[in-house]
């Protein structure tokens, strides 16, 4: 990349804020509060300056691209799910950027006369700029009616529509400014549905009829605290639609007779701070798994008519050393999916007498998790496997004889040879002693002694990053390239008290810790400093400007997605899309001086190292982004160069038609990913 072209002038707006006798000039406050033409001028600037400072890696990019497509089985086809006299699948093609939602009869699966439900490309076609993400999709219970929800822009709310499937046309029915979910009712004509409010939180649960006028749709459930966002489906025995309450520490769950196209909804078990609990159906009872009394969750059943939690029955007792992170609930047995040392596992528990017999993996460090199951009489287990050499496979077990039968491997083109390539964990030590696991990939020829390295790290949410395949990645091992997920404190990888020892007052760990990994990573002799990148998105994004503020000189390279680097001007406005929600996950800076200055100590754009001589930064940001706003990662851009007195590149790119999750089309998406692989190469000097 060139290092020679003067970075945009950026205008200063200062700005004061005075908070717990502090008061603080925020010169680019401006990015934010400007109207939308400005905004968009100064980031098609930057835009363009990132293009010309990429541009000597055009031809790099081009191979990347090219290298991620070509080891792609472009047309192909998921395997069918069975449900009723249908075979459900998805299916993508050669040239088409989005899948094709297709049936056919379940007697013939695999080729019988095909019935497209949903073809995402037409929809893509009909976008102004082609984003297309559908997050409503859901077939009525008798096959006759789809309904289906795209968001067209990015900003994560949906238009609905209904399509009668026996005669392939659209109902007149259309409901707009929904949030993602849906669940029918065996009636087939009445779903439930979703609204968010003006912060973009699912706060209301409505009721839909097919054929009705939608301003007359019932509203059902509606949540008024903040801190709480609505979920909605059906369970698998369809006996009830569930209306889940969550806020980031503390679930309540309410239910409605799926039967009843009228029904009224009955809460679970009121809401308790800190008590997270989920719901199944089984046989009459209630199924719940919960964390009340067990840090670690147990799973407990319950009657409908008295569900609350004071007569809760331990059906699966806690176990202090392995974390219960979900179940499935069949008529004969349950499935526990679990984490232990670090690593993901499943047992079955027979209701029957009660044995529980583990799931055996082929790696040590792998991921498993559910497929689809939808039938509760199953005695067969769809799941799904990886590792970072192994592609993602879909897995059944016959529960009864213990086979296990490999349904589909994603296939990986251009000769790829699994045992070409190598994972393990290694650990490296906290400053507070704590042991903290890596996960691992390298070809095995890989050269011995230091090498190039990209670090990925997260740390947030109780979300835990698993070992798992990335095609993509493949061109960065080829280049002779580590590649290595820190499980940082703050995630939920060592379970639940590993988040807890990396959120509120703790959360300096989080950062502390990736650091520790990045020496350990030196210290062992597969890199040195400047040969790593450190990459992360989003609350990762954090974790990046947070690392290079406490030693930018422990990488020599880093990049961050849609990063959430403004966080206390964010967290600060409680106008802001999930603001209030996040209060449980970082604490509320407004509320007292304490929580402040927590904030103020380790947020990235409040505490860049005035004169430091950063490496090599490329921010990427969202410009319909609803959770973590373009104006972060543009904020911190301009702060960066701004005190920062090395000559490293500091880029900013903004997808000006995507939000969060970027882009939607596939080859968009591998044209993204191969811009990010090319300044990665660059940057740490492997090209």
């Amino acid at each position: 990349m060139r290092r020679d072209i003067p970075a945009p002038s950026i205008t200063k707006e200062p700005v004061e804020r005075t908070l717990f006798g502090e008061t603080v000039v925020d010169d680019y406050d401006w990015i934010r509060r400007a109207e939308r033409d400005r905004v968009v001028a100064h980031l098609e600037v930057e835009n363009a300056h990132t293009e010309a400072v990429l541009e000597p890696l055009a031809e790099l990019r081009e191979t990347l691209f090219g290298e991620i497509r070509s080891r792609v089985q472009e047309t192909d086809l998921s395997v069918p799910v069975i449900d009723g006299d249908w075979a459900y699948y998805t299916r993508t093609e050669e040239g088409l950027a989005y899948p094709i939602h297709c049936r056919r009869p379940a007697d013939r699966p695999d080729d019988g006369p095909e019935q497209i439900l949903l073809d995402e490309n037409a929809l893509a076609a009909e976008s102004p700029s082609g984003f297309c993400d559908v997050r409503i999709f859901e077939v009525s219970p008798d096959h006759s009616t789809l309904i289906w929800g795209v968001d067209l822009t990015g900003d994560e709310r949906m238009t609905l529509r209904i399509t009668d499937l026996d005669t392939g046309e659209a109902h007149a029915d259309v409901l707009t400014d929904l949030a993602a979910g849906s669940a029918f009712c065996t009636d087939n004509r009445t779903f439930y549905y979703l609204r968010p409010d003006d912060q973009n939180r699912p706060h209301e649960v409505w009721r839909h009829r097919i054929g009705a006028d939608p301003t007359t749709d019932e509203l059902v459930f509606a949540e008024p605290d903040d801190r709480f966002h609505l979920g909605v489906g059906r369970d698998r025995d369809d006996a009830f639609v569930h209306i889940a309450c969550s806020s980031a520490v503390t679930d309540e769950v309410h239910l409605l007779d799926a039967a009843d196209p009228a029904a009224a909804p009955f809460v679970v078990a009121p809401r308790v701070q800190d008590v997270e609990y989920s719901v199944a159906h089984h046989d009459g009872r209630l199924v719940i798994l919960t964390n009340l009394d067990a840090p670690t969750f147990r799973v407990v059943t319950a009657s409908p008519s008295d569900p609350g939690s004071p007569g809760w029955i331990d059906l699966v007792a806690a176990d202090p050393e392995v974390t219960i992170n979900d179940v499935d609930v069949f008529d004969t047995h349950l499935v526990l999916y679990e984490r232990a040392d670090g690593v993901t596992r499943m047992r079955i528990r027979w209701f029957e007498d009660g044995r529980i017999e583990p799931v055996e993996q082929p790696e040590p460090v792998s991921t498993v998790w559910s497929g689809i199951n939808l039938d509760p009489a199953a005695t067969t287990l769809r799941y799904g496997y990886t590792s970072m050499v192994t592609p993602p496979s879909l897995f059944e077990l016959d529960l009864a004889t213990g086979e296990r039968r490999l349904l589909k491997q994603q296939e990986v083109l251009g000769g790829y040879d699994a045992e070409q390539y190598e994972t393990r964990r290694l650990w490296a030590t906290a400053e507070d002693g704590a042991r903290i696991p890596m996960s691992i990939v390298s070809r095995r020829d890989r050269p011995a002694g230091p090498g190039p390295l990209l670090l990925y790290a997260y740390g947030a949410y109780e979300v835990s990053i698993d070992p798992s395949f990335s095609v993509a990645r493949l061109s960065l091992l080829d280049r002779g390239f580590a590649f290595v997920i820190a499980h940082v404190r703050g995630g939920g990888e060592m379970g639940r008290q590993w988040y807890l020892d990396g959120k509120m007052e703790h959360k300096a760990r989080t950062f502390s810790d990736t650091v520790a990994c990045a020496r350990s990573l030196v210290a062992d002799r597969w890199c040195e400093p400047g040969q790593i990148c450190l990459r992360g998105g989003s609350a990762g994004g954090l974790l990046v400007g947070a690392v290079l503020n406490l030693d930018p000189t422990c990488v020599g390279a880093a990049v961050a997605q849609v990063p959430f680097v403004d966080a206390l001007n964010t967290m600060l406005d409680d106008s802001l899309p999930l603001t209030a929600i996040e209060w449980e996950e970082w604490g509320n800076p407004a509320a007292d001086v304490e929580t402040y200055q927590r904030y103020r100590s380790f947020t990235p754009y409040e505490n860049i190292r005035a004169g430091a001589d950063y490496p090599p930064v490329f921010a990427l940001g969202g410009l319909h982004d609803t959770r973590v706003g373009y104006w972060e990662p543009a904020k911190w851009v301009a702060r960066l160069r701004d005190e920062t007195s090395g000559t490293a590149p500091v880029l900013l790119w903004t997808d000006l038609e995507a939000g969060h999750g970027g882009v939607t089309g596939r080859y968009d998406a591998w044209r993204d990913e191969a811009r990010v692989l090319a300044f990665v190469i660059d940057a740490v000097g492997a090209g």
